[in-house]
């Protein structure tokens, strides 16, 4: 039996482990759509997140500050796609959230022109209109270098290589696109 406890106070028993998305759906098909991610004792975790032992949740839809900040992770990784898609030498550094938005670096033979952010911005819209599922995978670091590697993607592999040994490492794929995630 898994206890979980909202936020509200009232508590909800599952007879075995469940799912953020599973929980929301329990509690109503609205939230279940709603949710973007969920915050488990405290963590902001991905909807398809575990629960196994009694915990705190806390959904997270678009009208949370913390559902700002999953939206902007997610637009990050959509925008590293579409330059994938548009530009395949582009290689994929780094694109952290940040207080007013999101960046994402990029090194490719040239800079970008404000012609290329239009057409990215343009595939971007055709991306997310496709409404693909996004599917969570857990590697162990150094495979996922290994994978990073074996796609040319040289600067994802460094930066997963400076994760301590031993940890696994969260990718999420959507469409042909799979890229590294430290957070939801």
């Amino acid at each position: 039996m898994v206890q979980i406890t909202l936020p509200d106070g009232s508590q909800r028993n599952y007879d075995a482990a469940v799912t953020v998305a599973e929980v929301a759906a329990s509690i109503g098909a609205g939230l279940a759509k709603a949710a973007l991610a969920g915050k488990v004792n405290g963590q902001v975790v991905d909807t398809s997140f575990v629960i196994n032992k009694d915990s705190s949740l806390a959904i997270i839809t678009a009208k949370d500050a913390d559902g700002l900040e999953v939206i902007r992770h997610s637009t990050a990784h959509l925008l590293a796609y579409a330059v994938k898609e548009l530009f395949p030498a582009a290689q994929v550094t780094i694109g952290p959230v940040i207080e007013n938005g999101f960046f994402y670096d990029f090194s490719f033979e040239r800079p970008f022109t404000l012609d290329d952010l239009a057409v990215i911005e343009k595939r971007m819209t055709a991306l997310a209109a496709k409404d693909e599922p996004i599917v969570r995978r857990v590697l162990p670091r150094d495979e996922a270098v290994a994978y990073f590697k074996g796609l040319g993607e040289h600067y994802k592999a460094e930066i997963i290589a400076s994760i301590p040994a031993g940890e696994d490492v969260s990718l999420y794929r959507e469409g042909a696109f799979e890229d590294l995630c430290r957070g939801p």
